[in-house]
């Protein structure tokens, strides 16, 4: 179990998919993600998940992000923020978002 204080140190944020682009050097299918979140500025991210969503698809949709995780380099792409998700019956991932839009950079809670 943890405690609150434990659950309020993971900043959880959602921000809007600006950008999409391939990833073709991803050891594994993905898309390279730039995601406004608002007060914290556009920052970049990657994506596995073009089993189910078209580039162009992503375009405007708001997502969660975990913005306090250290950033990540893959390959020649360092990742800013962690897109969040969940895996489905196929092991495909699913993208975490929101039931309304809400402004960019606003924190889970």
């Amino acid at each position: 179990m943890i405690t609150w204080e434990d659950f309020e140190k993971v900043d959880i944020r959602v921000g809007t998919i600006v950008e999409v682009n391939e990833f073709p050097e991803a050891r594994n299918p993905a898309y390279k993600i730039k995601v406004d979140l608002g007060e914290l500025g556009i920052k970049k991210s990657s994506a596995q998940v073009t089993d189910l969503y078209l580039m162009n698809e992503l375009i405007g949709k708001q997502v969660l992000c975990v913005c306090n995780f250290g950033p990540k380099q893959i390959g020649k792409y360092l990742s800013e923020v962690l897109i969040t998700g969940f895996y489905n019956e196929d092991k495909k991932v699913v993208l975490a978002t929101v039931e309304r839009s809400v402004p960019n950079g606003s924190l889970l809670r």
